[in-house]
């Protein structure tokens, strides 16, 4: 009885979105300043209000004006709308490799705002982090590789891969 008058009443408080628009609640990080901002999990860029950059230790670190999600999608879109026009009579792969830069840039520093992008203009975006434009990415990833995302394994680990996992940072691996 008392568990179901806890649910209820804890239903009729407004909930709290403190980190991000797609967590559905409050998080609790264990991080501070520099480390957030490299972080894209978490990462709003210039989203954090003014009490979370004081208590998340990110004051100094950022341009003081806060400019919200809606904000900053338009402004990537923009960016990305510019691209378009800006590489108009290039060479299709040299086009399709810019996009995929740019939406990558996106994805390694903010990916709430990445996957937003992405479910908003999914039928726009699906041919630039799909084929045919990954298949160019494979062809060419030495050259754009830029930060490690998640792990890699090749045949040539073949037995070594519970070690390898080992060397994850973080203590618990999802797969």
């Amino acid at each position: 009885m008392w568990n179901l008058a806890r649910f209820a009443a804890s239903s009729l408080r407004p909930r709290l979105r403190r980190f991000s628009t797609a967590i559905p609640g409050a998080c609790i990080i264990h991080k501070r300043g520099a480390d957030i901002l490299h972080d894209p999990w978490f990462n709003k860029d210039t989203g954090f209000p003014l009490s979370e950059r004081d208590r998340l230790g990110l004051r100094g670190l950022l341009p003081p004006r806060v400019i919200s999600f809606e904000q900053q999608y338009a402004r990537f879109m923009e960016s990305y709308r510019s691209l378009e026009k800006n590489t108009q009579g290039h060479p299709e792969n040299f086009v399709a490799l810019a996009k995929w830069r740019l939406l990558n840039r996106l994805h390694d520093r903010n990916e709430t705002l990445y996957f937003r992008v992405l479910m908003n203009n999914i039928k726009h975006f699906a041919p630039i982090i799909y084929t045919p434009t990954v298949g160019l990415v494979c062809q060419n990833y030495s050259g754009l590789f830029r930060c490690p995302r998640g792990m890699y394994f090749s045949a040539k680990d073949k037995g070594e891969m519970m070690s390898m996992i080992y060397n994850w940072p973080a203590p618990q691996v999802m797969i």
